[in-house]
């Protein structure tokens, strides 16, 4: 996707790059169809996509619990956010797309990637979820984790991909908000059930320290600089994985559970939370496929879009005969 768009080089190009950036500074959004430098283009498509990918491979760990809800309420519930997880993805990956016109690529393209592996997928799809006590934790911490991430990008630059996160956070908001409806009522369960729960949040915390991504090193990575600059985005992975300890940690306490790192502490002199840091090779080893379920998942994903192949052929009118 490195592929040049403008015919314009050198001094022409970096005088309409001074006119883009005096844009952003005065708080403009960008459309689709305007003028835009590579790399602004390069970053969106490879954020964009990914979380699109996410919200579709997101939804399979879910989707296991719809046979298997507790009842048929929470079969509902989980069916419903199930749907709305692959509404966003689709509806990102549309975004996606208006970007990739003009490289000559579709959303096909976008799928293959995915399936090849060159299209990578948020770490905590891979895992494994076990029991009822996982479709919670998911709901109420690695939505609640999406939503800080999200709500970072709603002034984003890019005005589709703004509008587009206005709907997903508000349904994201709903999707929290179930997922902490099963963890209370664990929390106020049996005995049983509390501990399934505690294994849950015990099970998902590396994964979700690693959500964010890795912390910098002295400094902004070359990435998170160039989406900063853009205004794409607004905060770095270290900030907005504090952000979520300060909502969250206190809440997981309040509910008598316990997190596995006992180092764990905010420092109100340094203003800032203290953690044990996960294991960053293990993180690139998950998106990199490596992880429990990532196989299974990408299989399911694959077979899936292989089968409806030939509905997405009826749409477009491919293999209609002459009448």
């Amino acid at each position: 996707m490195a592929q040049q768009l403008h015919a314009v080089t050198g001094t022409a190009y970096e005088e309409k790059v001074a006119q883009f950036m005096a844009r952003i500074e005065r708080g403009e959004k960008i459309e689709a169809d305007d003028w835009m430098p590579d790399d602004y283009r390069q970053q969106l498509i490879k954020l964009i996509s990914m979380h699109a990918v996410s919200e579709i491979m997101g939804a399979l760990p879910e989707k296991e619990w719809v046979p298997k809800a507790p009842s048929l309420r929470r079969k509902l519930a989980i069916m419903a956010k199930v749907q709305d997880e692959m509404g966003h993805g689709q509806l990102l990956m549309r975004v996606a797309e208006d970007l990739l016109v003009p490289l000559g690529k579709t959303r096909e393209d976008l799928l293959d990637d995915l399936f090849t592996g060159r299209l990578k997928f948020h770490n905590v799809f891979h895992m494994e979820a076990p029991t009822w006590a996982d479709a919670g934790v998911i709901g109420w911490l690695v939505d609640g984790a999406a939503i800080i991430t999200q709500t970072m990008s709603l002034d984003t630059s890019y005005a589709p991909y703004a509008r587009a996160l206005h709907r997903i956070c508000a349904e994201e908001k709903f999707h929290a908000q179930h997922g902490e409806s099963i963890v209370l009522a664990l929390a106020e369960g049996t005995k049983e059930q509390r501990q399934m729960l505690q294994d849950a949040v015990s099970r998902w915390w590396p994964a979700l320290l690693m959500f964010f991504g890795p912390p910098e090193d002295g400094g902004i990575t070359s990435n998170q600089q160039l989406n900063m600059r853009y205004k794409i985005r607004s905060q770095t992975n270290e900030e907005l994985r504090q952000a979520f300890f300060s909502k969250y940690v206190p809440r997981i306490f309040h509910l008598g559970l316990t997190l596995p790192d006992e180092t764990i502490h905010y420092d109100e002199r340094e203003g800032k939370w203290h953690y044990k840091q996960p294991d960053w090779e293990e993180f690139k080893r998950i998106i990199k496929g490596g992880g429990p379920c990532s196989k299974e998942r990408l299989q399911l994903r694959r077979m899936s879009y292989e089968e409806t192949q030939w509905v997405r052929d009826a749409l477009l009118g491919k293999g209609r005969r002459a009448v």
